[in-house]
């Protein structure tokens, strides 16, 4: 019998064992999934949670619940991959052998890679917040509701993070909740990013730098962290500038799991250098790298891992006999950007062609618009929780292409 074994029971390594469960015949393959974590949270809620628009209870649910039949979970801490020899040895002692391999284990805060950041630290979950962490969107929304204003700062450490539009998105909602409370004119709020402006494609780049500057917001860009002094209260970069802040939010470095730097399958940040067009690991051919643990050029979202766990499922297939693989990923990303008052925007790109503008996923129709504010992006933002629960997450198929298609779409260099 053959096995398949998933690392990860994350979004990715969730839905890959839901799409293909179906199709590999229980009698010739084993399905084994391991995951250290009992509770699979809605990770794109987490924004929300500061501002009261969530509770924890309405983002967290148990992983069994959407493991599919003929799957095993195990649940354990992964310890080292034995690449040489076919095996995953976990924590507990016991080891598990594979034909084929899928690491799934995602990318993970890491503020104790950054100096004055993290537990211990001055000012951690008192004056400094993170919200890409449960515990950290839930500290940050006590501080926000007693808050009395100051110079907020919400600042990105290191590219890439999951989701690289989520700050901005909790800076606009920021302005939005101070501003509905009658507040706005006692906070300043400054957005820093190490990137050369507010996104990292230059179309999507000017127009939220737009947004932020028709909401008062200043940008400070190309800003490399060396430090943060949290008892001075000011953020310190390798060229010496300094920014004051009474209440910091930031986004720690985000690395891959320990196991994948220890097994040697890792980069610097030790997510997996695969082939970005069929997630084949780089050093390994019975080895795949899927969802925010793969290093590829491209979004670490879940709309990239749904796009590209639909391509690889095919592919799969042909690969285990020894065919060549007939589709490849082509980065496409898309994304809801919450904007604040009751509006939002969308983004569509992939690897060769940044966000545009146009209407999607029908051209024309819409009913949602790229690159524009709308009421319906907004919904449109709300709306996938549920998608993402009933559909994604069990394997269902979306009536939406996994490549991207220029149908739609507005070359701006022809307005």
């Amino acid at each position: 019998m053959k096995k398949l074994l998933v690392l990860g029971a994350g979004t990715a390594g969730t839905m890959v064992a839901n799409k293909l469960r179906p199709l590999l015949d229980e009698r010739d393959w084993k399905i084994t999934l391991v995951d250290q974590h009992d509770t699979h949270y809605y990770q794109p809620g987490l924004l929300f949670l500061p501002f009261g628009t969530y509770t924890r209870n309405e983002l967290e649910k148990p992983k069994r619940r959407f493991m599919p039949q003929g799957v095993e979970l195990i649940k354990s801490e992964i310890d080292l991959v034995e690449p040489e020899n076919n095996v995953v040895k976990l924590t507990d002692g016991h080891s598990l052998d594979y034909d084929y391999l899928i690491i799934a284990t995602g990318t993970h805060s890491t503020p104790e890679e950054t100096p004055g950041l993290g537990k211990g630290e001055d000012g951690w979950y008192e004056s400094i917040f993170d919200f890409y962490t449960i515990e950290g969107a839930e500290a940050l929304k006590e501080k926000l509701d007693t808050w009395e204003g100051g110079k907020l700062v919400v600042h990105i450490i290191e590219m890439p993070i999951k989701c690289p539009v989520a700050p901005l998105e909790f800076t606009f909602l920021a302005d939005s909740f101070f501003t509905e409370r009658g507040m706005r004119d006692q906070v300043e709020i400054e957005y820093v990013t190490p990137l050369p402006g507010a996104f990292t494609k230059p179309v999507a780049s000017r127009h939220l730098g737009d947004m932020l500057d028709d909401r008062k917001i200043s940008l400070e860009a190309d800003f490399f962290l060396e430090q943060v002094d949290g008892e001075a209260k000011k953020l310190v970069s390798y060229d010496e500038r300094e920014i004051d802040y009474d209440l910091l939010v930031t986004i720690p470095v985000n690395m891959g799991a320990e196991f994948v730097g220890r097994s040697g399958l890792g980069d610097e940040l030790r997510h997996v250098p695969c082939d970005k067009h069929t997630f084949v690991s780089n050093k390994h051919d019975n080895i795949f790298a899927l969802g925010d643990a793969a290093a590829i050029p491209t979004s670490k979202a879940g709309s990239v891992a749904h796009f590209a766990i639909d391509i690889f499922t095919d592919n799969f297939l042909d690969y285990i006999e020894g065919k060549p693989m007939r589709e490849k990923f082509d980065g496409h990303a898309n994304c809801f950007i919450e904007s604040g008052h009751g509006k939002g925007m969308l983004i569509d790109f992939n690897y060769d062609t940044e966000p545009l503008p146009g209407k999607y996923p029908l051209p024309g129709v819409g009913p949602f618009s790229l690159l524009q504010e709308t009421e319906a992006n907004h919904w449109g933002k709300l709306m996938f929780k549920w998608i993402y629960w009933n559909v994604l997450l069990t394997g269902k198929t979306m009536p939406i292409p996994a490549l991207m298609s220029m149908a739609g779409k507005i070359r701006e260099d022809l307005r």
